[in-house]
């Protein structure tokens, strides 16, 4: 495989070898992610809960940059840190899977983003050996398609009031006892003050699991929100 060093230089080590000690996270990514002209959505940056501005190259990755930064379990994030180089017959190959994680217990996850449609055969053909390089590795490995737009959605707002200042002020401290007993969110905002400083910490606390609402069905002022630990304490 092949990655860049926090120098931004060029390496080249065994699969297996670099998987265990490599901290890929601290890695820029491999190739420099173009601009399109016509494309809506530009490389950026995505200001990570884990404390890092971690650089995308489309839309379709920051959508799964912000699902995967919502995993309790995932502690670092990074977008194509890793290139993975193998030959066929006589021809070498290589593929860069789009996105990295690490989780708590060190392993890793390799992520690609699939089509609406479905995934190229170019792209299944190359998933089927970044998943065999990554189940021998310990890690997970994902083809990823479009998240339902529903789903998208309501994970996308919450986000936005993903920093930590937005748990500030007096509010935070008061929501689970607001939200005591399942309720509409916008009585417990009522109930609590001024709607327009308590809907940032509401949103917040969504986006940090210190609430929970359903993510099946459109986010509004009416749905119904919880304390995450009575929805554990029920299962």
């Amino acid at each position: 495989m092949r990655f860049r060093d926090p120098l931004g230089c060029s390496r080249q080590v065994p699969w297996l070898e670099a998987a265990q000690d490599v901290p890929f996270e601290e890695s820029p990514a491999v190739r420099p992610f173009p601009v399109r002209h016509g494309r809506r959505v530009a490389p950026g940056w995505w200001w990570s809960t884990t404390g890092r501005l971690v650089a995308y190259g489309s839309g379709v990755m920051r959508t799964q940059l912000m699902l995967l930064d919502r995993e309790p379990t995932v502690v670092a994030l990074a977008c194509r840190p890793v290139e993975l180089l193998w030959r066929e017959e006589s021809k070498a190959v290589g593929h860069a899977p789009q996105l990295m994680a690490r989780f708590q217990d060190g392993s890793g996850l390799l992520l690609d983003c699939a089509r609406r449609s479905g995934p190229s055969a170019r792209l299944a053909a190359r998933a089927r050996v970044a998943a065999a390089a990554a189940e021998a590795a310990g890690w997970s490995y994902r083809l990823a398609g479009p998240p339902d737009p529903v789903l998208a959605a309501n994970v996308r707002w919450p986000a936005g009031y993903r920093h930590p200042r937005y748990a500030a002020g007096p509010w935070m401290p008061a929501l689970p006892e607001a939200f005591g007993s399942p309720r509409p969110a916008v009585d417990a905002v009522c109930e609590l003050g001024d709607p327009i400083a308590v809907w940032p910490a509401v949103f917040h606390a969504l986006r940090s699991g210190v609430l929970r609402v359903r993510l099946d069905e459109p986010l509004h002022e009416r749905v119904v929100v919880s304390v995450a630990r009575q929805e554990a304490e029920a299962r």
